[in-house]
């Protein structure tokens, strides 16, 4: 992957939010943004396969989330839902964007949903992709406290390395790209991850979907090991406007073992949107 600089503003409390901007649109018309929000363990990095299928009709802004990637914390920094979802709004102020469309992944899909719902005004579309409205609503949600132990012991590395079959069928997919998506994890700031996980299992927005109005795309795995399809219909039944999607047969991180489909997906579900 060719590597390049990174943008960054200082939020708020003071953090420098990295962020990179792809924009392949007509130079001579005005394009809109969506924002992309990668997983929890993730980063702007694991978003680039999407970015050919999207640049070409939408400028595609892609951060790392606090805690994630270049977007480094210290102890002492807000790390929550909410301070997550002012970087969203303050990075559109820095681009001097009054709305966006969002869109993220698992963990990043409830920081958009969140945004959606605090500052309506300011999301144009959601698209939530293996996302639920908060991890307090997984039937699973009391093992991460186990994964925060097992993070501290075998590294964010060997806690993948064992666990990845709840993330992909690894007989499906190329196992340089297993390698890959583990190494890319470990470049995350483990202590941040301590702290980022057990926050968002203790999140439940559930009761406030209702309050999302925007045009919404979610795509959900069939197979997750992670969440039920009982769980994910708390989308479907909760969002007004709400375009459901199932991979059958998928298991949790559809975003990174099946980038083009989604991002494919998410392209037609825009440009729909916008007729």
């Amino acid at each position: 992957m060719l590597e390049r600089p990174m943008l960054s503003f200082a939020t708020g409390d003071g953090v420098s939010l990295r962020f990179q901007v792809d924009d392949f649109t007509n130079p001579w018309e005005q394009s809109e943004t969506l924002i992309l929000i990668h997983a929890a363990m993730g980063s702007s990095r694991r978003m680039h396969l999407w970015v050919p299928h999207l640049a070409r009709d939408v400028r595609v802004v892609r951060p790392d989330m606090r805690g994630h990637g270049q977007s480094m914390i210290g102890p002492d920094d807000t790390l929550d839902l909410e301070r997550l979802t002012l970087d969203v709004v303050e990075l559109m102020d820095h681009l001097g964007i009054d709305s966006a469309h969002l869109a993220g992944s698992s963990a990043g899909g409830a920081v958009a949903m969140n945004t959606a719902i605090t500052f309506p005004d300011r999301v144009k579309s959601l698209g939530a992709f293996a996302t639920l409205p908060g991890l307090k609503v997984s039937a699973g949600h009391t093992q991460y406290g186990s994964w925060v132990d097992r993070i501290g012991s075998d590294g964010i590395a060997g806690f993948l390395r064992k666990t990845i079959a709840d993330r992909f069928d690894v007989e499906a997919v190329d196992p340089d790209f297993i390698d890959w998506f583990i190494a890319e994890s470990a470049r995350n700031d483990p202590e941040s991850l301590r702290r980022f996980v057990p926050m968002m299992a203790a999140v439940d927005i559930s009761g406030r979907l209702g309050d999302i109005h925007c045009p919404t795309l979610c795509v959900v795995p069939g197979s997750d090991p992670i969440h039920t399809p009982e769980q994910y219909a708390l989308l479907k039944d909760g969002i007004a406007d709400c375009r459901f999607v199932t991979y059958d047969a998928k298991g949790h991180n559809i975003t990174d073992a099946f980038p083009d489909r989604c991002a494919q997906d998410l392209v037609s579900f825009l440009r729909d949107i916008r007729r």
